[in-house]
């Protein structure tokens, strides 16, 4: 597969948790755009493990408001945890304080079934509520009156008004079989995590193949990799901050995600997801953690030039 120019290859940080807490968004955010890198990203959790969360689409209107330039992705948004009227009120919402600047990126999530069933959702039915809400939302953000019966939503001529200017992307977190049939059939993209470049590719494939026998015709696709990285003078030094907070956030040993988190200098980093961009991916966001000494944007953004010079 020939690799698209790498003029458009785009790489985005989260921005840090510390800077949430401590309310210092406003300078994290002003430093990634200072730094040059093309998004910020957010993720969204009700009560994940012991209770913790940040509501994606609360955050995102506060760094949209924030920026000036950067565009906002949520990686990823519960969508299955809500109702799809409301969602698309909040996403219209905010695509119109920032056009052109929100990439609504939504996932089942599952990493934590207690998260889901707090919230009254039976964890089996994930799948489903996202196929039924992802129809709903479509609809109204195109500016469609949408009548929709399903088994878990049922819609009459509803309607959200103004639409979005200019069309906010979806773009569809996951790595099973039926993931891949949704974005084929739902997604402006992609959202992959943990998986190799070679599966990457593959998954590309079977999303063209879905989306072609869904009628969809050519989509302009942003198929994407989240990807948790550390950074420090070697990858001896760049490996404990990545496992402690990588292990601190799922509760699970950092082995179990080690081959697909690279660590390292910021071009051992970037030697590392340079084969995705031949795999097909076009945005990368980066979960970001840094070693004492290193700054985290300032990695970032040289990855994005290593990667855009590659």
């Amino acid at each position: 597969m020939a690799a698209t120019p790498t003029a458009q290859i785009r790489v985005g940080l989260r921005v840090p948790r510390e800077a949430i807490l401590a309310a210092d968004v406003a300078d994290a955010v002003r430093r990634i755009e200072d730094m040059g890198l093309d998004h910020v990203c957010v993720e969204d959790h009700v009560s994940f493990r012991s209770g913790k969360g940040i509501d994606g689409l609360v955050m995102s209107t506060a760094l949209a408001a924030l920026s000036r330039r950067v565009s906002v992705w949520t990686t990823i948004y519960l969508l299955p945890l809500r109702h799809p009227l409301p969602v698309a009120r909040s996403v219209q919402t905010l695509a119109a304080l920032a056009p052109a600047r929100f990439v609504f990126g939504v996932g089942i999530g599952g990493e934590d079934p207690h998260e889901v069933e707090v919230c009254g959702v039976d964890p089996k039915t994930r799948g489903q509520r996202m196929d039924e809400s992802l129809t709903i939302i479509r609809g109204l953000l195109a500016g469609e009156t949408v009548t929709f019966t399903g088994e878990f939503f049922t819609v009459t001529e509803a309607r959200i008004v103004p639409s979005p200017e200019a069309p906010v992307p979806i773009v569809v977190g996951g790595r099973s079989d039926a993931a891949l049939h949704r974005v084929g059939r739902f997604g402006d993209g992609w959202l992959g995590i943990w998986l190799s470049s070679r599966r990457f590719a593959e998954a590309v494939a079977q999303i063209q193949q879905h989306a072609d026998t869904a009628g969809r015709g050519t989509v302009a696709w942003r198929h994407s990799l989240c990807a948790w990285v550390g950074f420090g003078d070697s990858p001896e030094l760049a490996r404990p901050g990545l496992a402690a907070a990588m292990e601190d956030y799922y509760h699970l040993p950092f082995e179990k995600f080690e081959k697909w988190s690279p660590y390292g200098t910021s071009e051992q980093v970037a030697e590392a997801l340079a084969p995705y961009v031949e795999a097909g991916c076009r945005d990368f966001s980066l979960m970001g953690c840094a070693a004492p000494g290193r700054d985290v944007v300032e990695d970032a953004a040289k990855v994005r030039r290593l990667l855009l010079t590659s």
